[in-house]
């Protein structure tokens, strides 16, 4: 059998030939275009880091809270907490590092315009 009729088709993978030639298509983008996309997608996931960020923060908070609320496993809610907060450091560092990627791919959508 040959590998053109050997792909498999999933429930939610339905691919047709238009789509395939559309992909095609699409990848020939210009380098502007590709630095835009890459400056979006740095955004979003500096976006994203920073909700983890406050999620974990905010877990950190509650498992603090429960602490004191709870006497009878404190233990148990301050390893929580500890756990949610090194959590909410380590979101923050990703954060740091998708700030720094967005502004280089800021820097090279500017170098591709002008």
């Amino acid at each position: 059998m040959s590998e053109k009729n050997h792909e498999h088709h999933h429930l939610f993978h339905h691919h047709k030939e238009d789509e395939n030639q559309n992909a095609t298509a699409a990848s020939e983008e210009t380098p502007y275009e590709k630095a835009m996309k890459e400056e979006k997608h740095h955004k979003r996931m500096e976006h994203l880091g920073e909700l983890g960020t406050v999620a974990a923060g905010t877990f950190a908070l509650y498992e603090k809270h429960q602490a004191k609320k709870d006497p009878e496993n404190a233990h148990r809610h301050k390893i929580g907490e500890a756990i949610a907060a090194t959590a909410a450091v380590g979101a923050g560092g990703y954060v740091f590092h998708e700030h720094h990627e967005k502004k280089e791919s800021k820097k090279e959508v500017k170098d591709h315009h002008f």
